[in-house]
This record gives structure tokens, C-alpha cells and sequence, in this order.
């Protein structure tokens, strides 16, 4: 039995934006503010200058980065050093507007919430 591998390319600077065609506005990883609730659910998200409200109910997770490959170092008690948050949010920025899918990631022990992706719907 033979095995054979699609050959891989590796880009240096990161993942690449998922979008459905034709669709995507903003970067990878691009810095945006998100304001919440008082329970900790998105409300709106400020992206490229436009207020986006949330118009349905978010879906909220979160994954284990690859702290291995960091080479990062903590002291005890640190807090979570591992466990990016992520939410998926469908937005508009106005009551007639499509909706458009923002999905969120913010890293470990940061402040900041970066926008990963936009779909349409």
C-alpha cells in the first residue's frame, strides 16, 4: 500500500481569513471592541468604524492553543495560559441590513478580541 501526501504550504504570518466568497472586509486577527452584557454575552461589535448590533443568540466556545510551540513561560499561578476564547456572532448594522457572521477570538491572559473571520448569513 502506498500512501501519498498532498504537499502542504505554510504561511509564516498565520491562518488565512475563512470567508465565504466575496465577502471578506477585514484581515485576520484584526483588533475590534465588543461590548457585553452584565452575564458576559456580545451586545455589539465595533469593527472598521461601524457599530454592529448582535441580532441572534451567539455561540460561545473555547479551544487549546498550542503551548507547546510558545516557548512561553509562567510562573505558578498565572492563571490560564492555554484557553482561547472564541464566539461566533451574527450581526447587522442597521434593522434592514443582512446579516453577516463575525466569529471572535481573544487569546489567553489577553484584553484585546480579534475578529477572525466574516460570512455572510
Amino acid at each position: 500500500m502506498t500512501i501519498t501526501h498532498e504537499p502542504r504550504t505554510i504561511n509564516p504570518a498565520g491562518p488565512t481569513l475563512k470567508t465565504a466568497p466575496a465577502t471578506a472586509t477585514a484581515k485576520p486577527g484584526v483588533p475590534v471592541q465588543v461590548r457585553f452584557n452584565a452575564a458576559g454575552t456580545p451586545l455589539a461589535v465595533r469593527h472598521d468604524g461601524q457599530i454592529w448590533a448582535v441580532a441572534a443568540e451567539p455561540v460561545h466556545w473555547f479551544e487549546r492553543c498550542d503551548w507547546w510551540h510558545t516557548g512561553t513561560r509562567a510562573a505558578i499561578g498565572s492563571g490560564d495560559l492555554v484557553s482561547v476564547e472564541h464566539w461566533r456572532v451574527q450581526v447587522r448594522d442597521s434593522a434592514s441590513a443582512p446579516l453577516r457572521t463575525f466569529e471572535l477570538r481573544r487569546d489567553p491572559l489577553s484584553e484585546q478580541w480579534l475578529l477572525v473571520s466574516i460570512t455572510d448569513g
